[in-house]
């Protein structure tokens, strides 16, 4: 993916508002395939065949549990991660379900593993999970000049020295990559180059597009947007003036932008900055869950404002009456200091949860702000804004 002119890119609805693209780079995005469910495979070969949910058994545990991954055997029957542990027990027919606790260390070994490999081929690698990464293979320690030939070469080192398989996207820019590693899994390959962008994000159906949740995606609906296509004909004022700065984005991402680099590991910021509480008696109200997850962002947004802090991920800490605790987190379109838009990935990661949170009773709440960043802001005239 040599350097290629910026031809192509700016539709007839952008009126130039968006940036120059940068082509030059070479991104590859790995992404692990039921990355918990194939460690336990992989130790367990007589579980190949079964529906595998990594997760509490509903049967053992009152009922209670939710689902924090599964293999494709399971997911071929609905099952998917956040799900109720006693919805997945009944989808799956009983002959073919086998559930198993998650062992965290042994999935952190694994990573560690892989993530090894990975900064052999370049020290430019952003871990966003144990199971994903980013890879900036721009200048590489290979010498290689082909972006596809490095991301096959470490796909199928991984499954042949680690024994699991990965999908992997590779192109120019962040938000490409993933979305080329979530295309075709299992053991997907996704090449998109520069020419090939905006025909390929066209096609794409929006629920697909990286950073745009259901009500997002319900709100677009309602514009007559369900594609690419959509968003790629939408005046960028349009967007704007409906989604505000995430508009803004979307009409990048529909195009095929996105400027954001490849952060090194070893340079981002690990601090954080949270507020949870233990709660006696446990919280059994969603609206006073919702409540008390709003008052710990307000806490959190008015410590990054004072310490003049922008935050890139939002994470989501939440316990049950059993002592059952799950972690979620979600990377933020744009780095931020603003409760609202701290409360809105919150609630995001809150509500495929709360359901059977709430049956069981909420011991524990907390809110997290991490991946500090400097703020990045885009020099847009103020009339953008105007009708």
């Amino acid at each position: 993916m040599n350097r290629q002119l910026n031809v192509g890119f700016m539709n007839n609805y952008s009126d130039g508002l968006l940036p120059e693209n940068d082509l030059h780079r070479k991104i590859i995005h790995i992404d692990m395939d039921a990355f918990y469910a194939s460690v336990e495979t992989r130790d367990h070969p007589n579980l190949r065949n079964k529906a595998l949910v990594i997760g509490q058994d509903p049967r053992q545990n009152h009922g209670h549990g939710v689902v924090a991954t599964a293999n494709y055997v399971a997911r071929k029957y609905g099952v998917h991660s956040a799900m109720p542990s006693i919805k997945a027990f009944r989808l799956v027919p009983k002959s073919k379900l086998v559930f198993m606790k998650p062992d965290f260390a042994k999935y952190r070994r694994v990573s560690a593993e892989i993530h090894e490999m990975m900064h052999e081929v370049t020290d430019v690698v952003e871990s966003i999970a144990l199971d994903e990464a980013y890879l900036d293979v721009t200048e590489n320690k290979m010498g290689q000049d082909s972006t596809v030939q490095i991301a096959i070469d470490l796909q199928n080192r991984i499954r042949k020295e680690v024994g699991l398989n990965c999908s992997f996207g590779a192109t120019y820019n962040k938000f490409l990559a993933k979305m080329g590693s979530e295309y075709s899994k299992p053991f997907g390959r996704t090449v998109i180059l520069p020419s090939e962008a905006r025909g390929f994000l066209a096609r794409q159906k929006i629920s697909r597009f990286h950073g745009i949740g259901p009500k997002t995606e319900q709100r677009l609906a309602e514009l007559g947007v369900y594609t690419g296509q959509g968003l790629q004909q939408m005046h960028v004022r349009e967007l704007i003036k409906h989604f505000n700065r995430m508009g803004y984005q979307m009409a990048e991402h529909a195009n095929g932008i996105d400027l954001s680099p490849v952060v090194p590991d070893d340079e981002r910021n690990r601090k954080s900055i949270g507020v949870e509480r233990t709660y006696e008696p446990c919280v059994y109200n969603e609206q006073t869950a919702l409540t008390n997850i709003r008052n710990y962002v307000n806490e959190v947004a008015k410590k990054l404002q004072e310490l003049n802090l922008f935050a890139s991920t939002v994470v989501l800490k939440i316990r049950n009456n059993d002592f059952e605790t799950v972690t979620k987190r979600q990377k933020l379109e744009h780095a931020t200091n603003n409760p609202l838009d701290i409360y809105e990935s919150a609630r995001d990661l809150f509500n495929p949860l709360s359901e059977s949170f709430l049956n069981d009773g909420i011991r524990l709440l907390g809110v997290t702000a991490t991946d500090f960043t400097e703020a990045e802001f885009e020099n847009i005239a103020l009339d953008l804004f105007s009708n």
